[in-house]
């Protein structure tokens, strides 16, 4: 079975959505098939051995639409890689501002002519009450001949989707927003016509002054306007897309047969050492070989401050180099690499649905056959009922006014973008702040989080051994002890004693030369291992755990270590023969944000657990210091399983971030998995949402920006849905016998046109909110 995600040309509105689906999953072979309105793409499932994807567009070209099935690579000379961003960028992109121009085009053509006709309609209308001076006759004719070929221009050039949605309709009977706008102006021009036509013979039987030009032209008008905002709208919601392929890198400067050369970065091979000159961006994904430098990385991880990288870091493409220059080996090519995989994730979650969008689908599937009943019932209501009291003239004037304001006013289009404008805008604002969601059902469940699980290490804490204390007993100084502590571990290769040797690095601390370097009892720290032992300047020393000292026959007040220990911090001891210098405590230290994130994790009413395998000691300290509200210590992999399942039967509806390795089946089994991410190594597919940089931080912004998002989706479902509640009735002309109120199908339009740009400006606010 073959899943492909296609571009569908021709689309208006959600009516439009479901008619392309219900024809494309009756077509022979098609497995499943999903139409969103907001991205306007098909994802197919299809046999290919049953069908195609040109069948597949001819299946639905009858209706007005199609596919769109780009050349392949081969054809049009390209590698896959550049093709992709050819399809996806610039050939949608020019498309889109063509489509755009010639909407203009008309838009600009049809808006004198409106204005001219609302000029027209209200000298009539205020002169009626004396407020202005009635025309006079002459001018009065030249204007009702005029109105006629104006409308006309109206309803076949800038009207023309219009009508061929009400063709489309009388010979296939599939309906949209299109059929409604087409039947409703074309009632209104033909009434008008035939009035103008026959006027003498009819004056007897109806009211031969009610013509409805002006209504053909305004609402038309309207209708085309707004749609033309809408699209434009709609192009700023996808943005993020093409600015993450913008990031992408053209050409590389690789070494081949010991010269230089720049090559297409399509063209670049696992294996490749490329150069990095300062101010270029990164074209792959590698390791670097040789130099080093700061780089910009804030439009991949959203991080703000360049990271320094050396010798052995990872580089990911994309990214900028700010200072020196360095070659490195690409490790990750084309697809494979990192912002690849995020512009592919980002795409699939903005063309995702989410579940609140169902209830919309499935009353955009049926609205515009309910809509078209309610127009016609509602023009034999005034006929039959309203000839009783106001006489068949009025009556049909009512009628005809109510049967073309319901059909104007009617639109499917506010409810189909309610939902995919918004989550096209909040995926793409997480996606620039370093958060990757996989799908809208994701986004929609995080707002609904309550409980917050976390794993220690790695999450909590850097995940990694750091230099925490100095515990000085001697005359020395502390740089001086870390100096000799460090110059004795740095032959070890256990992490504690990278650890020291590091924060001696960092400090920049200088480090002596040793000699009669042994280890004591074993390994440095590893199973029975005592310790190591070096001569410095003549004078012996011996580094390592409480056992070493009690072997040299030493004593010290061990208070102090004690508190250490029971704080899950590993103590590092230096003597001599004759006494204890000090010690050094190493601990996986607390990432400086985590205090801050449960803090503002507690005021959106979240419980966070921490789950880690950790002695309880150890973990309720680091629990304590952070203000985390439960802790479960000892806990191994399926146990932490067990613990999701618990805190779900008791009604929680619980997030878990981990590192997406160790803890995949927690992350599986909870109802959403946060997975940290860090460099190149990230597995975006792992988890529902992933924080890049493994930046805790980003999960406080991940739910408050899932927050954002579904606020505003329930804002523009309610007021999609308040819309036409109201404007149904009222243009149906249901308060005319309490209030004496007929919508003018004029407004009807305006009220139409602007429904759709009002759902979509308000999606485009989450661009701008802070999270």
């Amino acid at each position: 079975m073959h899943t492909q995600t296609y571009k569908v040309k021709g689309m208006h509105c959600a009516s439009c959505s479901s008619v392309i689906e219900k024809v494309l999953k009756k077509a022979d072979g098609v497995q499943s098939a999903e139409v969103n309105y907001g991205t306007e793409k098909a994802r197919i499932s299809f046999d290919p051995s049953k069908m195609n994807v040109h069948d597949l567009s001819k299946s639905i070209e009858p209706l007005g639409y199609s596919l769109e099935v780009p050349m392949s690579a081969e054809e049009m000379g390209m590698s896959a890689d550049e093709h992709a961003t050819h399809v996806g960028l610039n050939q949608s992109k020019k498309e889109k501002f063509a489509e755009l121009e010639d909407m203009w085009t008309k838009v600009l053509s049809a808006i004198p002519i409106a204005i001219f006709a609302v000029v027209v309609m209200s000298w009539e209308i205020l002169a009626k009450y004396n407020i202005v001076p009635p025309m006079n006759y002459v001018l009065e004719e030249f204007f009702h001949h005029l109105l006629p070929i104006f409308a006309t221009y109206i309803l076949f050039v800038v009207g023309k989707p219009y009508l061929l949605g009400f063709y489309r309709f009388l010979r296939y009977g599939k309906a949209n927003m299109d059929t409604l706008i087409g039947i409703g102006t074309v009632a209104a021009f033909l009434y008008s016509f035939v009035v103008s036509a026959f006027e003498e013979v009819l004056r007897p039987f109806i009211n031969v002054e009610y013509q409805y030009y002006d209504v053909t032209i305004v609402v038309i008008t309207f209708i085309a306007l707004g749609k033309y905002l809408e699209a434009r709208s709609k192009i700023k919601t996808g943005d993020a897309i093409e600015k993450l392929l913008n990031l992408q890198a053209k050409i590389a400067l690789v070494i081949r047969d010991g010269k230089e050369i720049e090559i297409s970065v399509n063209d670049v091979t696992h294996g490749d050492l490329i150069i990095v000159k300062p101010g270029a961006k990164i074209p792959v994904d590698g390791i670097i070989t040789e130099g080093s430098s700061f780089i910009d990385e804030s439009m991949v991880t959203g991080e703000p401050m360049p990271a320094q990288k050396k010798v052995g870091d990872s580089v990911v493409s994309g990214t900028i180099n700010t200072t020196g220059s360095f070659t490195f080996k690409a490790t990750k090519v084309g697809s494979e690499t990192l912002l690849s995989q995020i512009i592919k994730m980002v795409e699939e979650a903005q063309g995702s649905k989410a579940p609140i969008q169902a209830l919309a689908d499935k009353i955009s599937a049926i609205f515009v056959p309910i809509v078209l009943i309610i127009a016609f019932l509602t023009l034999g209501t005034w006929l039959v009922v309203g000839s009783q009291y106001l006489g068949f003239s009025q009556a049909l004037s009512f009628g005809l006014v109510s049967f073309v304001g319901i059909l104007v006013i009617a639109c499917p289009c506010a409810l189909g973008l309610a939902t995919p404008t918004a989550i096209i805008v909040g995926v793409g604002k997480g996606a620039k702040e370093g958060i990757l969601i996989k799908d809208a059902a994701t986004l929609e469940k995080l707002h609904k989080v309550n409980t917050v699980v976390v794993d220690k290490t790695g999450t909590i804490t850097k995940g990694r051994p750091t230099l925490v204390d100095i515990q000085n007993l001697s005359n020395l100084k502390d740089d001086e002890l870390v100096s000799i502590i460090a110059s004795l571990e740095r032959k070890s290769e256990h992490p504690i004693a990278h650890a020291i040797v590091d924060y001696a690095r960092e400090k920049n601390i200088l480090l002596s030369e040793t000699s009669e370097f042994s280890a004591r009892g074993g390994s440095a720290f590893g199973g029975e291992g005592r310790g190591i032992s070096g001569t410095i300047k003549d004078i012996e020393y011996f580094v390592g755990n409480a056992k070493l000292i009690s072997d040299l026959n030493l004593s010290f007040d061990s208070s102090k270590l004690h508190t250490f220990t029971s704080q899950g911090k590993t103590p590092v001891i230096l003597a001599t023969k004759e006494k204890v210098l000090g010690f050094v405590m190493v601990s996986d230290k607390i990432k400086q944000e985590s205090k801050q994130v449960v803090s503002d994790l507690h005021k959106l009413g979240i419980k966070v657990v921490m789950l880690t395998g950790d002695d309880e000691n150890a973990a309720k300290y680091i629990a304590s210091l952070v203000g985390i509200d439960d802790v479960v210590a000892h806990v191994l992999p399926q146990d932490k399983l067990e613990k999701i399942k618990t805190l779900q039967s008791a009604g929680r509806i619980v997030a878990m971030a981990g590192d997406g390795v160790n803890d995949a089946p927690a992350l599986a089994q909870s109802d959403v998995g946060i997975a940290m991410g860090t460099g190149t190594d990230v597995a975006i597919e792992s988890a529902g949402i992933t924080l890049l940089g493994g930046d805790i931080s980003k999960l406080v912004k991940a739910i408050r920006l899932s927050k954002i998002t579904m606020k505003g989706i329930k804002q523009n479902l309610f007021w999609a849905f308040a819309y036409n509640i109201i404007g149904i009735p009222l243009a149906a002309g249901v308060f005319y016998p309490i209030f004496g109120w007929v919508l003018n199908p004029i407004f009807a339009g305006f009220a139409m046109a602007m429904s759709s740009v009002s759902v979509v400006s308000n999606s485009l606010r989450i661009k701008v909110k802070k999270i």
